[in-house]
């Protein structure tokens, strides 16, 4: 099981109103009736079962000892907390905007998983770099085929160039239009001309 601060996006140690806002957000967004006849479907009904079952983790805790869950170690239900720590303090990075700082966490990491590959599309997606955003999607997708989350931003992306390209060539077409519309009226004035008549 993933760090369940982590699943719900909260801080370590968040109160129990935080992590309940948090999960009606999170519910909301992966909600099963949002993806009906979507190819997301499936990846969406696995995300909302690692929420609920992170809420549930943490709303344990909160109710059996009243200390939170400041407890939970990578021992905890074979959790792998300790491989996402690094990972959770460098999405805190880019979420302030300090990109370059995030970059230089992520690259003394030697271990290149799919979050890590995600998290460095990322940052290169906030700075404009949408080819190489999108590799590292690519990347962190085909190493984690099942995470919703690298997949819902390697779709978004995509319908994000495929968009650039339809108003790019459809600008592109438009002065094509023009240029064929100057071309008809010299050939007309050319062969007004040649009768000995005169168009423009």
């Amino acid at each position: 099981m993933r760090n369940p601060y982590e699943v719900l996006g909260v801080r370590q140690g968040a109160s129990e109103e935080e992590i309940k806002r948090a999960y009606r957000e999170l519910v909301k967004k992966y909600h099963p009736d949002r993806y009906s006849d979507n190819p997301l479907q499936d990846l969406a009904e696995e995300k909302l079962r690692e929420i609920n079952e992170a809420y549930d983790t943490l709303m344990k805790n909160f109710q059996g000892s009243g200390s939170g869950y400041g407890g939970y170690s990578s021992n905890n239900q074979g959790g792998n907390y300790g491989e996402d720590g690094p990972f959770q303090g460098i999405r805190m990075e880019i979420n302030r905007g300090n990109l370059n700082g995030a970059e230089a966490k992520l690259n003394a990491i030697s271990n290149r998983t799919g979050e890590w590959h995600f998290l460095m599309g990322m940052i290169h997606f906030r700075k404009g770099w949408f080819d190489s955003a999108h590799r590292f999607f690519n990347t962190a997708c085909s190493m984690d085929p099942n995470n919703f989350e690298f997949r819902q931003m390697l779709n978004e992306l995509n319908q994000r160039q495929t968009s650039y390209r339809q108003n790019y060539y459809g600008r592109r077409g438009g002065n094509d239009d023009m240029c064929n519309m100057c071309f008809k009226i010299w050939a007309i004035d050319t062969c007004c001309e040649c009768m000995g008549g005169d168009c423009i």
